[in-house]
């Protein structure tokens, strides 16, 4: 077959030092012209839809406020999700922010809100000064060497409803060398201090050094430097506690000595680090990057002198050295979830306190584990355990239990309505928690030579549905319908909705991710999966994503693909027919039951067909779906509207108590290719 699902190595294992060759020129693999990655995201669409904010205001009965376009999202059958921020009265409104999930006309079909109330406070007229809002937020930093905005009058909103605030950024060092960039709300009628948040996200992780690897760099023969494709690129700190660095060099493009006392060792593991997690959220994922517009981020080490962590502050990632200048903290599921804060900064930005906060520092812990599964370093091997060779407790265990955050003596394993008081890396814990549920099911289990036993809260059973899919679902709620003060109710309703966007209403998997929810106490949605299949004389239809490969279908090997050479309806693998330009045939089959009670039973499918055939009038390429061996729906190179997905229905009703076989099909002539791509095929019943 000509529709070829090849990869670039990232990095052969090599002998004694960390040898590093220059990145491949996109596109120099077989099959490359197929193999494109994600697009980043469109400016031309984010313009446009700008250009409409102010009719959507109007339209959403924002009376006199400002919208502004944060980012879009485009699906493949060309629905958006259109995420705004708002203003009034020249006034940025904090918490206002809000997502409108549009269909391919630009038709609003429902809104995310944060707050939806009013954003019109008491009075735009402040009774306390500035000086008076600056002095508290600096009493809020306790940091050294700060310095405070002059404060910036807002609009916060929140559940109590809109006050007039200052927003004062204090700046500094804190004690343990940690800088801060903490943001302090002032009600600027009251004076009263309503909430504050840091920028600068903690974490921690894995200090063990990945070993030999090969890594992207940039430069040549005398003059090569530490920095990718992307633009992610590394620098020396050389234990200062600002600045940006000195980039790293290399005469002979041979880096490091795997030892902590060559300062490239660590800067090797940082830069990775970097690449590894740029290249799972472009490759499983979607996403170019931290702002999704294909570039890279900085990554600074030795930061400070003894610094036992490692940050997010904004801009770029930051490793300390740990205990005596002498374990970086520079492994790969740090990299993974400093930059993922990153992610959740650009897409919901969630805040982090309260619900939101354990929400936000889960994120990172989900997407950092996802790293090491995508990686699989044999230095490193992949597992739900956080910070388990790092020895920051000083008794060789992980810092944190992804199958039972209570293990580590303060996170929690469910939710409740006091959740939100806790420190955010504890009330993580329960997100943690559904993360594993979805991944690896309830009970007592061995995954990869680690041993796991999780309980649920409600006493349920849990049938997991691997790690990959549980990451996509979680990425398609953060990106598409959490925002910043969402909690884990919002994020039921989220992962639900997304499970049903990428895997279908009634799939496998939208059960599964609910009723993890449900086993870690989160609170109930009025959401639903749907239905699909079941009942009957058989079994219901299985794998109607293509998400999980060829499992229920049967046919031709190759057109069910992640192959990115067309794009997917819902997720990443759809099935491709066609596509060759060589004479040939292929098909794909399935049978499963429509049950005899079923009142108005239907299958739908998406359908995305493009051509190179020219002629007007001849069919030279064609594609069939058929019921028990009967043609019901037919198409060709001569069909419309080329290159987007249009969803189509077959009656079932005169199958109804049956086992019936569903099979699409095609035929390609020996020039010119036609692909018929299908995906998120669901029955109703």
């Amino acid at each position: 077959m000509n529709r070829l699902k090849s990869g670039l190595a990232t990095g052969g294992l090599l002998a004694l030092a960390l040898a590093i060759s220059p990145a491949i020129p996109a596109g120099a693999a077989a099959g490359a012209g197929r193999d494109k990655a994600p697009a980043p995201e469109s400016q031309s669409l984010k313009a446009t839809e700008q250009s409409r904010a102010a009719s959507s205001a109007s339209a959403l009965g924002l009376t006199g406020e400002t919208l502004t376009v944060k980012s879009v999202i485009a699906d493949p059958d060309g629905n958006t999700h259109v995420r705004y921020d708002r203003s009034i009265n020249g006034l940025r409104v904090v918490g206002g922010d809000f997502v409108s999930h549009k269909d391919a006309s630009g038709k609003v079909k429902s809104v995310t809100w944060n707050i939806r109330k009013s954003a019109t406070p008491a009075s735009f007229s402040p009774k306390i000064a500035r000086s008076t809002a600056q002095a508290a937020g600096l009493a809020a930093a306790k940091a050294k060497n700060e310095k405070a905005s002059p404060g910036e009058l807002v609009v916060f909103q929140s559940a109590a409803g809109p006050k007039l605030a200052y927003e004062v950024v204090t700046e500094g060092i804190k004690a343990d060398q940690t800088p801060t960039r903490l943001h302090t709300i002032v009600d600027a009628i009251t004076g009263k201090t309503l909430t504050s948040w840091d920028d600068v996200k903690e974490g921690t992780g894995n200090g063990i050094f990945v070993g030999s690897v090969s890594l992207a760099t940039s430069g040549s023969s005398g003059a090569y430097t530490m920095q990718d494709t992307h633009g992610n690129y590394t620098t020396d700190l050389n234990q200062a506690t600002s600045g940006n660095g000195t980039t790293f060099t290399d005469a002979d493009d041979v880096w490091g000595t795997g030892s902590q006392s060559n300062r490239q060792s660590a800067a090797v593991d940082a830069h990775y680090g970097a690449g590894k997690t740029y290249d799972y959220y472009n490759t499983q994922l979607g996403r170019a990057g931290i702002w999704n517009n294909g570039t890279g981020a900085r990554s600074r080490v030795h930061y400070g002198q003894n610094y036992s962590n490692a940050f997010w502050d904004g801009t770029q990632m930051t490793y300390g050295d740990g205990a005596n200048n002498a374990a970086p903290l520079v492994e790969l599921d740090v990299a993974g979830h400093e930059m993922s804060h990153g992610i959740t900064e650009n897409t919901a930005g969630l805040a982090y306190s309260g619900d939101a906060g354990g929400l936000n520092e889960a994120t990172s812990d989900i997407f950092g584990t996802g790293v090491e599964w995508y990686t699989n370093n044999p230095n490193d091997n992949p597992d739900y355990l956080i910070g388990e060779k790092l020895n920051l407790n000083g008794n060789g265990t992980p810092l944190r239990y992804m199958d039972k955050p209570s293990k580590d003596g303060a996170s929690k394993d469910c939710w409740s309505a006091t959740l939100g008081l806790l420190d955010p890396h504890y009330s993580s814990g329960p997100l943690n928690h559904w993360y594993y549920l979805a991944s690896e099911g309830s009970g007592a289990k061995t995954v990869g030579g680690v041993s796991y036993n999780s309980p649920t809260c409600d006493g349920s059973t849990v049938t997991g549905i691997g790690h990959l899919k549980a990451e996509k679902i979680w990425y398609r709620t953060l990106s598409t319908y959490l925002t910043s003060s969402s909690n884990y109710a919002a994020a039921r309703t989220g992962v639900i909705k997304a499970a049903k966007d990428l895997y279908g209403a009634g799939s496998a998997e939208c059960t599964a991710v609910d009723k993890a929810m449900g086993a870690i106490a989160a609170p109930a949605s009025t959401e639903t999966c749907g239905t699909s299949g079941g009942g009957g004389t058989g079994g219901s239809l299985t794998n109607g994503g293509f998400e999980s490969g060829q499992t229920g279908w049967t046919g031709t090997a190759g057109p069910i693909t992640n192959n990115t050479g067309r794009p997917a309806h819902g997720g990443t693998w759809k099935m491709w027919l066609g596509g060759n330009g060589t004479s040939g045939s292929e098909n794909e089959s399935q049978t499963f039951a429509v049950p005899s009670t079923a009142t108005s039973p239907t299958l739908t499918y998406w359908i995305r067909i493009d051509t190179a055939e020219t002629s007007t009038t001849s069919a030279y390429d064609t594609a069939t779906v058929s019921i028990n061996g009967v043609t019901k729906q037919s198409y060709s190179n001569l069909s419309t509207p080329k290159a987007s997905y249009v969803q189509k229905t077959i009656d079932l009703t005169a199958y109804k108590g049956t086992n019936v076989t569903l099979k699409f099909a095609d035929t390609e002539d020996s020039s010119l290719q036609t692909s018929f791509v299908v995906d998120d095929v669901a029955t109703s019943f």
